[in-house]
Parts: C-alpha cells; structure tokens; sequence
C-alpha cells in the first residue's frame, strides 16, 4: 500500500498567524522552523513513498523549498487541514493507498506514532480514517488543566468504545476529571495526537461536505466524519519516553523548547 504524507502549513491561523514560520529552538541552541521541523518529523516515518508540504502561501513555499521539501501549492479556499490534503492528493494525480495529514504543529510527533497509525489503519478495512490517541500521564492531564483554567485552548482529547471507534472528540478535557495525578501517574485521559490516516474515498469526499454544527463549535475538523458517520479508528500509541506536545499558541514555544531540551533533540 502506498502511503503519501502531507503537511498542511497556512500562515493565515486564527490563534496564531504566521505559526509555521516561527521558530523553534533546538537542544543545539540551532532555531529551525515549525514547518520545517514538522518536515523532519515526517521524513524520519519508515514506509512513506512521498512527503509533501501543502500550502496557499508564497512565504511558506519559499522556506520549505530553501530546506529541501517537496511543496504543493493548494487553494487559500480550504477550510482546514484535512480539505488541504485532499486537495494536495488531487493535484498529485492520486493513485495513494493511504494518505497521512501530519499537521504542521506537531514537530515533537515520533516516527512510530505515524508508522502505528498506517498499520492500524490497514489491519482494519472497515474504518475510513485513522487517528492516534496518547494515554494522558498526570504531567500531561495537568497541564490541559491548567490551560483550560487560564482560558487558554491546550491540547485535544478523545474518547473511544470497545472496538476503539471514535465516540467524540473536543478541545475540553473528557472524560470529567479534576483531580490532580502524579507527573508519572497514567490517568483516564488521552491526548488526540493531530495526525489522521484517509483511504483516498473518504478523504475526497470530505471537502464536499458542509461543516456540521459539532465541527464549528469545537473547531476540530475530524468531527466532520462523525458527523456524517464515517468511523475513525483510535490508534494508541505509546510515548516511550517521548515527550509530546502540540504548538497551538505562543505560549507553547517556550513549552515545546524546554521538552524540546529535556529531551536532547537538536
């Protein structure tokens, strides 16, 4: 199976305009930008045949040709990430078995999230869309809580069934929790990592339908495929160590540079 990964990059975001430009500052004390080190994040996936940056901006396109990716060029039409790579996968002439959106603010997503998530995706043709889920350790879960008492919109959460079909997922905390765990304490929480995994039907099929009234109150795009009842497959993937985290706001620069640092990663 053949598998294309675009990285969907816009300037114009909402909360944060001009992320992917910004940049980020290795354990190396060497600043590279998001956009870039969301590139490096996808080379580094075993088993992908092509890895695109996908975008409508000029700026964008000069940065990620000036450090060596591919660029498509995509309409400023699109309405989010998902719309972008359904178009980027149209302009390549299609013809991918699968296509990965490794979202251009996840620079900290490990090589094995991707690689779990494809193999999860073709060990059950059932499910259209693919997605993974980080169980949340108490670290984490705090600071979700912390961000959402600051007024601040963290991380995404999900919640799934038995079979590991998606039920919802939202940018509040679910399910209810306010108790404070250890910084290694696993919780009852897990962390949406922004990556999904389409069969090519689903994801052309997904600009055609209107947003629904879940997608627009939570702004999150795979909300999309609930709605219609398209089912998404939750992917667990283990951290090994790994710290993650997704840059949303400015606050999460200097977040991500000290994980980042902890971590060693240059």
């Amino acid at each position: 199976m053949s598998v294309l990964i675009a990285i969907p990059a816009r300037y114009a975001s909402s909360r944060y305009p001009g992320k992917p430009l910004v940049p980020l500052r290795g354990a190396d004390g060497v600043s590279r930008t998001l956009v870039q080190r969301s590139w490096e994040a996808a080379m580094a996936v075993k088993g992908a045949d092509r890895v695109v940056v996908a975008t409508d901006d000029d700026r964008i396109r000069d940065e990620a040709l000036g450090f060596g990716a591919e660029v498509v060029m995509t309409s400023s039409d699109c309405r989010n990430g998902t719309e972008r790579c359904a178009e980027a996968h149209a302009v390549l002439g299609g013809g991918f078995d699968i296509v990965v959106n490794l979202q251009g603010d996840a620079p900290l997503t490990p090589h094995w999230f991707v690689e779990d998530l494809v193999a999860g995706l073709r060990a059950d043709p059932a499910s259209e869309v693919a997605t993974p889920v980080l169980r949340c350790d108490g670290r984490a879960l705090n600071g979700f809580l912390d961000d959402r008492r600051a007024g601040r919109v963290g991380g995404t959460t999900a919640v799934f069934g038995h079979d590991r079909q998606a039920l919802y997922f939202s940018k509040e905390v679910i399910p209810y929790t306010t108790r404070r765990y250890g910084d290694e304490e696993p919780t009852p929480v897990f962390h949406h990592v922004g990556v999904y995994a389409y069969r090519p039907a689903a994801l052309s099929a997904y600009p055609g339908w209107e947003p629904g009234a879940l997608e627009t109150l939570e702004g999150l795009e795979q909300l999309r495929f609930l709605e219609r009842g398209r089912r998404i497959l939750c992917v667990e993937v283990e951290a090994k160590g790994r710290q993650f985290w997704e840059l949303n706001n400015p606050e999460d620069v200097p977040r991500i540079e000290a994980m980042m640092a902890e971590m060693g990663m240059a």
